[in-house]
């Protein structure tokens, strides 16, 4: 697939090109930790296919969702760590089978230098995961859990494009950053009020 088809913005030839020969592609199986935290940022991910899920976790080892990213975007956190010299405060997991074009971290500061929709990108990815954070932010302090249940799984079954998702109790609460037992109560409570269909360790949304 090629960069102009999957970037989330129209890029001229010659970006195109520039980032085609200063870059190098790797691919990630599903559960794949591509980033962890507290590592250093050498490369900057652009998704080219797939999806990945940005983690955070607290002092305790609990982990929280804040944000997917998609094929054609990438990851805001990555430039600002990159750029200062500074370690990952989230961890990045692959959704699913995930393809991701690396960008060295030296060749960043060129890219803006020459190509000033490069910084146009940058500033528009930040805006959009500012935007999201925001939402957990509202999520975790306004919101009931069943809430943030039902629009996680959503969000999850809008990403994937279907409407069933196949995961465990226990992987849902990890990324809602709660308890299995919650997670559990919650779900059979939505089967009864007919918002979803329950099977083994499979969710549909009515």
């Amino acid at each position: 697939m090629e960069l102009k088809d999957i970037l989330a913005f129209k890029y001229s030839p010659q970006i195109r090109e520039k980032l085609s020969d200063i870059g190098f592609t790797k691919k990630f199986a599903e559960g794949d930790v591509i980033l962890n935290e507290n590592a250093y940022i050498k490369a900057i991910p652009i998704v080219t296919k797939g999806n990945i899920r940005v983690m955070r976790t607290d002092d305790d080892g609990r982990e929280i969702l804040l944000y997917y990213i998609k094929a054609g975007e990438s990851c805001i956190m990555s430039f600002l760590g990159g750029m200062h010299n500074d370690t990952s405060k989230v961890k990045a997991i692959a959704e699913e089978e995930t393809e991701i074009l690396f960008i060295p971290i030296d060749k960043v500061t060129v890219l803006i230098k020459e190509f000033p929709e490069w910084l146009d990108y940058i500033f528009r990815l930040y805006h959009k995961r500012f935007e999201e954070l925001l939402e957990v932010v509202n999520a975790v302090a306004f919101k009931k859990m069943d809430e943030r249940l039902l629009s996680f799984i959503q969000k999850k079954c809008a990403l994937n494009q279907t409407n069933t998702l196949h995961l465990t109790h226990e992987q849902i609460a990890t990324e809602l950053g709660t308890a299995r037992v919650v997670v559990s109560r919650l779900l059979k409570q939505m089967e009864d009020e007919g918002l979803v269909l329950l099977g083994r360790n499979k969710i549909s949304l009515v």
